[in-house]
């Protein structure tokens, strides 16, 4: 997995994205995500990966400020028209290498990224430092079971999947781990497929 081939791959995901990924199961899980999740008024909020804005029309309307970044142009256009709105700034951004201040934001949601990068480590690193001091971070995303190898026939068909965009065999303590004194779990609880994606909101404790 790399960006040149995440390009690719999601440049022909774009026309079909919505009908897996925002439809049927997943769209109660993205539903789930968003429900009683506290977002201020005036706040600032960051989308890493919006893909094609399938969680956008779950914050419709608020008095908030909305910026939405994505490596795929195509995916990014297609967030673009859905969600016109003067409150919603898309910019087409690598999540590994984000280029806004420390502590630019309120709020960072990340959902279906970390399994997508390249490079889980660099993203969740810079959600981190953009993320504003008290302020969380909200993960929807597949993970491996914690501290349990993947079974065999997953081991086998990682480097396939991996070639569709995306990675089933990453353990989100691992990603976490080295920023323990940096966030703390609020909640983290399966939101899809019994616990293969889970619901995961972090906040960034204060310095």
């Amino acid at each position: 997995m790399n960006n040149s081939w995440n390009k690719v791959i999601y440049r022909f995901w774009a026309p079909f994205y919505d009908y897996f990924f925002n439809s049927g199961p997943f769209l109660n899980a993205r539903k789930k995500i968003f429900e009683n999740l506290d977002i201020k008024p005036r706040s600032k909020i960051l989308f890493v990966g919006v893909g094609t804005g399938a969680d956008l029309q779950f914050i419709m309307g608020k008095d908030i400020s909305v910026t939405a970044i994505d490596l795929s142009s195509e995916m990014l256009d297609k967030a673009r028209n859905k969600h016109d709105a003067p409150n919603f700034t898309f910019t087409e951004m690598d999540a590994q290498h984000l280029t806004f201040s420390p502590e630019s934001f309120d709020m960072v949601i990340a959902n279906l990224i970390l399994s997508v990068v390249p490079d889980p480590d660099q993203c969740f690193q810079e959600m981190i430092r953009v993320t504003g001091s008290g302020g969380r971070i909200v993960i929807f995303d597949k993970f491996a079971p914690p501290s349990q190898e993947l079974p065999v026939i997953k081991k086998f068909l990682r480097p396939v999947v991996a070639m569709m965009g995306t990675d089933i065999g990453r353990h989100f303590e691992q990603v976490v781990k080295p920023y323990e004194n940096h966030i703390r779990v609020e909640e983290d609880e399966s939101a899809l497929f019994n616990g293969m994606y889970r619901k995961i909101i972090l906040c960034k404790i204060q310095a």
